[in-house]
């Protein structure tokens, strides 16, 4: 047996590079979190603000929401390994304002651009869907819609509405839908129909509206307040974002002057982490 064999095998020790400096550590930390951010808000999660009173009292503006941007199957395709599901009557969702295809002039006028910026309403009706207006209720198919309505009124889009129960809450209904005092009314006496669309092929009182194919009817909760698909038309789903989510931050709009510093130092404590539904 040669000496060779008989000599203890020596581990084999790999060269060690040079310390990590401390800049670069947390150079590298900034660099994973922001790639991890920049997926996250690409596919997972996007952040909004509420700038008109359209959604009140459900969403109010100076309300900051975060959206799911994950949970809708893309074009109707579910994945099975992935927490998805389709669009829902009564989700509120995000979506690239389609533009006034009927009269595009109402945009210029108020300096709209399509597809630039983002709308929240909530999900009425589905694709296939007949929608009615009748007395500032809702049919969907000749049945009538489970809302709670309530009369709301404010001094200003920047403040909550004051509530004033008009009907019993129906059981079956899951959000709550809101009218001016004044609409609601006349709608008592018989001297208003519903407050509809500048457009009549969106709004007709007592005149059904398909939704078309792979497109959604929508509406603000303020009913009276709200220009939604009764002015502008359906919303294609291919512009739906996704769902909002919770309010991550909020603020009093109205005591901040819409400043930015004013805005972090007048929160609305109480609606911080508020889940919209």
């Amino acid at each position: 047996m040669s000496n060779e064999e008989n000599e203890p095998k020596v581990p084999e020790v790999k060269p060690v590079g040079p310390p990590k400096s401390t800049i670069r550590e947390y150079f590298e930390s900034f660099v994973v979190t922001l790639v991890m951010a920049i997926f996250g808000m690409t596919f997972i999660l996007q952040a909004v603000t509420v700038p008109t009173g359209s959604m009140q009292n459900t969403i109010l503006v100076g309300d900051y929401l975060l959206v799911n941007k994950f949970i809708f199957t893309p074009g109707g395709y579910e994945l099975p390994f992935l927490p998805q599901r389709e669009i829902e009557r009564g989700d509120i969702i995000v979506f690239k304002y389609p533009g006034n295809k009927v009269n595009p002039q109402a945009d210029r006028s108020r300096n709209l651009i399509p597809y630039q910026i983002n709308y929240v309403k909530r999900v009425i009706g589905l694709p296939g869907e007949t929608v009615e207006f009748k007395d500032n209720s809702v049919f969907i198919n000749g049945k009538l819609l489970p809302e709670n309505r309530y009369i709301g009124d404010a001094d200003d889009d920047q403040s909550a509405l004051t509530v004033t129960e008009f009907e019993e809450r129906r059981g079956e209904a899951n959000y709550d839908v809101y009218y001016r005092p004044d609409t609601m009314e006349a709608v008592r006496s018989n001297k208003r129909i519903l407050r509809t669309g500048q457009q009549p092929e969106f709004g007709v009182q007592g005149k059904p509206m398909q939704v078309p194919p792979n497109s959604f009817f929508v509406m603000g909760d303020s009913r009276d307040n709200s220009e939604d698909s009764r002015y502008w038309g359906f919303v294609p789903r291919e512009l739906i974002i996704g769902r909002a989510m919770f309010v991550y931050w909020s603020c009093d709009r109205g005591a901040s002057n819409g400043s930015m510093v004013g805005c972090l130092t007048h929160p609305r404590l109480n609606r911080i982490g508020k889940f919209v539904k």
